[in-house]
């Protein structure tokens, strides 16, 4: 590991005390890391490299490798998928790693290129699942140039292993799929995906396994018409037809499904449904009561990304705050129960997106879109920036944090659980144990019986741990998976 990038952890770990997230990198504007200066100098010529039109949107870390999309809405993105290998030496603001090379990032290159990704997600078979929209442009000016499909990689050889293209009935003149979730079974057969279509007011669910497709509709899909105003930075515009964006699934409950959570953008209603009925394309037809009401985060609650750790709390990103938002699922969800687990009006303008890394360390993407898209960036200011803190430190003191009742370790002996970037040795889950609570003045008691009235009864298997975290340097071992998660998939495409 490099000297630079242990001394970063040192400074990270010293600062924990004061700061909840931690800036890990920062850009004016976005680069790349081109085999060499001429072919760099030769993309800015020819008008494939445009830093300044250049958006970061989504994140997503799976051991040494943190993954940033950003997509083609203007000219001059020479690539999507990037990744920033954590494990090379430091700097404040890394050039991007086409992923996974520049020939799989061609523009146009419908059967072998990637054109436009928005959110990924790696799963615990060492997959990457990629949904490529194969578009070019922004609104109005939009080229669809590759129909929707979903890529799939093995992280393990860097090796594309599927290329699924949906089905047209699963796409309607409108649709625009941003968000990703996925519902992950026994084996890695036994995987879903989850596609939230906010522009188009659907749900699209995938199986792995059958390698199928299959849309719902539902009114719960639908943005809410008094909430389409949003003051973002300084700016008030109209984002009044934002319906289902940001969802989530919970753990697995105790009938062997998920529980997913999703919201329009231009709400402040969270809505749910158990993904037995995701799973079962014969419920396309005859479900609507199957959805459920959740609750209302409370104003100024607009959100785009949202994730789920196994304890059952969701981070979510409020756009209007500048801030990280929780709940815990245990309590009702109302405004009491709502927290901020961090913001910052200078450093948090738009966090674009949330995620939870397996060793349950939180990495938040900040860029300014509002700004982007609705005005003009300042580039001699810093205007992306990517977070990163352990869960539990983010929700200490507030309505989230997980109680001590609930955690048990399973073995006697105490281990380090957390590394920031890699952990050769993760501890085991612990088992849940569900005793009373008592009830504070601001919040809700866990296990509330009306959260039976309006919502799916879920249990999660609590996974948090006791001991705070430290931040330590990066090991070079590489961790094998569980023997459940040994692949067993064939390698095909469907086009």
């Amino acid at each position: 590991m490099s000297v630079q990038f242990f001394m970063l952890c040192t400074l990270v770990t010293i600062a924990s005390a004061a700061v909840k997230l931690q800036e890990l990198y920062a850009w004016n504007a976005l680069d790349w890391n081109y085999p060499d200066q001429y072919t760099r100098q030769q993309a800015i010529q020819t008008g494939a490299l445009i830093p300044e039109n250049a958006l970061p949107v989504g994140i997503e870390r799976w051991r040494n490798k943190l993954f940033v999309s950003v997509p083609r809405w203007f000219a001059g993105v020479p690539a999507t998928l990037n990744y920033i290998p954590l494990d090379a030496p430091y700097e404040p603001s890394p050039k991007l790693n086409p992923y996974p090379n520049w020939a799989s990032n061609a523009l146009g290159d419908c059967e072998n290129g990637l054109n436009t990704v928005y959110r990924i997600k790696a799963d615990k078979c060492d997959r990457l699942w990629v949904l490529d929209v194969g578009t070019y442009g922004y609104d109005p000016n939009v080229t669809n140039l590759c129909p929707y499909s979903l890529n799939v990689y093995d992280l393990n050889t860097d090796q594309r292993i599927r290329r699924y293209v949906f089905r047209p009935e699963d796409i309607v003149a409108s649709t625009f799929i941003a968000n990703i979730a996925l519902d992950e079974g026994p084996t890695c057969d036994d995987t879903f995906a989850y596609f939230s279509d906010e522009l188009g007011y659907g749900l699209i669910a995938y199986s792995w396994r059958q390698n199928k497709s299959w849309r719902f509709s539902h009114s719960y899909f639908f943005p809410d018409p008094l909430l389409g105003d949003f003051n973002i930075a300084g700016l008030n515009f109209q984002w009044g037809t934002e319906g289902i964006f940001g969802i989530s699934a919970s753990a697995v409950g105790p009938d062997g499904f998920r529980t997913l959570y999703f919201s329009p953008l231009s709400s402040n209603t969270e809505f749910a449904v158990s993904t037995r009925i995701l799973r079962d394309e014969s419920k396309v037809s005859g479900s609507y009561r199957d959805f459920k009401v959740v609750g209302n985060r409370g104003p100024n609650s607009h959100t785009t990304a949202k994730v789920m750790d196994d304890s059952g709390v969701q981070l979510f990103n409020l756009i209007d705050q500048n801030a990280i938002g929780c709940w815990n699922t245990f309590r009702p969800l109302k405004p009491q129960n709502v927290a901020i687990v961090d913001k910052d009006d200078v450093g948090l303008v738009f966090p674009s997106d949330v995620k939870i890394d397996a060793e349950r360390n939180v990495w938040v993407m900040s860029d300014r879109m509002a700004v982007f898209l609705e005005s003009q960036l300042d580039y001699s200011d810093i205007n992306f920036r990517i977070y990163t803190a352990p869960l539990d430190r983010l929700l200490e003191e507030t309505a989230c944090q997980l109680p001590a009742q609930f955690y048990k370790v399973q073995n006697t002996q105490l281990t380090k659980y957390y590394d920031p970037f890699f952990n050769p040795n993760p501890q085991p889950s612990p088992t849940y144990v569900a005793p009373a609570v008592p009830q504070s003045q601001n919040q809700e008691p866990f296990n509330n019986p009306q959260l039976t009235q309006n919502i799916i009864p879920q249990v999660s298997a609590y996974s948090a741990f006791i001991n705070t975290p430290k931040l330590t340097q990066i090991s070079n071992k590489t961790p094998q998976p569980s023997r459940w998660l040994q692949r067993s998939y064939d390698v095909y495409e469907n086009v």
